[in-house]
């Protein structure tokens, strides 16, 4: 976790993954809030788990440190985010990560015991693009996991399908930034 920022960093001047902005609070803004999902669950050694839409690798590089027996498939449709990725995977010689420049309905023949997403799409997509994906016959099922903000009312509402949300702030995490910020599950 120590040598994230300085990969990021790093990268972030030759393939801008990062708003220059954030890189101040680095950890707090990505690492902490990856780190979210890992205050709600405990992955099971040997589980799978697809990040979808993964931009430069958040949250799936933190929960990958955090459960090194846990494999993680980080995809994203764009190349320059995936060659980001496997440049952090490399330095870091993780060895339970791996990553495709692939769009979610392209991908073909992979199921997961869960997927993880940060701020990609509305929860109705989010769920009819992993909903594919997951092993809901095979335990450990984790269905989808996504870290979302704001007021998420009509967003849960639109989705249609009954949603586990855990608020990050306070619950979680103290500081003030984590406000209005949650961690959601859709199991089916």
């Amino acid at each position: 976790m120590e040598r994230l920022k300085e990969i990021y960093l790093f990268w972030n001047e030759r393939i801008n993954v990062i708003s220059r902005k954030d890189l101040d609070n680095f950890f707090i803004h990505h690492v902490l809030h990856s780190l979210a999902i890992a205050k709600v669950f405990s992955f099971q050694a040997h589980s799978t788990i697809m990040d979808l839409g993964c931009g430069g690798g958040f949250p799936g590089i933190p929960l990958a440190i955090y459960f090194p027996e846990v494999h993680f498939h980080l995809v994203d449709s764009i190349a320059k985010k995936i060659k980001v990725v496997d440049e952090v995977v490399k330095e870091l010689s993780l060895q339970n990560v791996t990553a495709e420049q692939i769009r979610a309905e392209d991908i073909r023949n992979k199921k997961f015991n869960g997927v993880v997403s940060r701020a990609v799409a509305p929860l109705k997509d989010l769920w009819k693009w992993s909903a594919p994906f997951l092993l809901q016959k095979k335990e450990p099922y984790y269905g989808l996991i996504c870290l979302k903000g704001g007021d998420l009312s009509r967003e849960i509402h639109d989705a249609r399908k009954k949603v586990h949300q855990w608020e990050i702030h306070k619950k979680i995490f103290r500081d003030e930034w984590f406000e209005n910020k949650y961690v959601l599950q859709v199991k089916g």
